[in-house]
């Protein structure tokens, strides 16, 4: 497999509005910025397509090493259609997709299977944190409330075979209050 990586990004200033009762404004663009560095950096092995529509989202992620794709139009399913192609246009035949917003990510090698679906649900197992898929496939995302449930469907409708990894690691996404809870936890528990 040639395997890519493929990470939209919001602009840091618009990023983890869920959060605004909980933390500030500067607080919430800081946790989005080192959230998608840990997330970009636990890709960096593989070639890596940073999507976003914010210049400086582009130049952070340029000096990191990532590629970075365009997209103006919003939507994550959008953004994630313009990294596929921005990938499979320079030769890779399989991509990863992995959310910004993953503070515990390390790595993202394990997660593709050849000719498969794999899913990496969050810690509620609705929504999908990391998805990977063959590029040639139809298969196509639909992110969104209870979009684990919808990515099987889609695998199935694609004729695919599909396969859920557990990792408590990029399980973890920070979208509530209790995200942060969860996270500030673990990093107790590792003391």
């Amino acid at each position: 497999m040639r395997l890519a990586v493929v990470i939209p990004v919001k602009s840091f200033t618009l990023a983890k509005g869920r959060l605004a009762d909980t933390l500030t404004a500067s607080q919430r663009s800081a946790l989005a910025q080192s959230c998608a560095e840990t997330v970009v950096r636990a890709a960096l092995s593989l070639p890596t397509y940073v999507v976003c529509s914010d210049d400086v989202v582009a130049s952070w992620a340029k000096a990191l090493g990532a590629h970075i794709v365009e997209c103006q139009t919003p939507g994550l399913d959008i953004a994630v259609a313009t990294g596929r192609s921005a990938a499979e246009a320079d030769g890779a035949d399989h991509i990863i997709v992995a959310h910004a917003d993953l503070p515990l990510a390390v790595s993202f090698n394990h997660i593709a299977r050849e000719g498969k679906v794999t899913l990496v649900p969050d810690r509620h197992r609705d929504g999908t944190n990391v998805l990977s898929f063959p590029i040639n496939s139809s298969f196509t995302t639909a992110y969104g409330p209870g979009s684990c449930d919808n990515h099987i469907r889609l695998a199935i409708d694609a004729g695919l075979e599909y396969e859920i990894i557990e990792d408590n690691d990029l399980a973890l996404d920070l979208d509530t209050a209790d995200d942060l809870s969860e996270l500030a936890r673990r990093e107790t528990e590792q003391q």
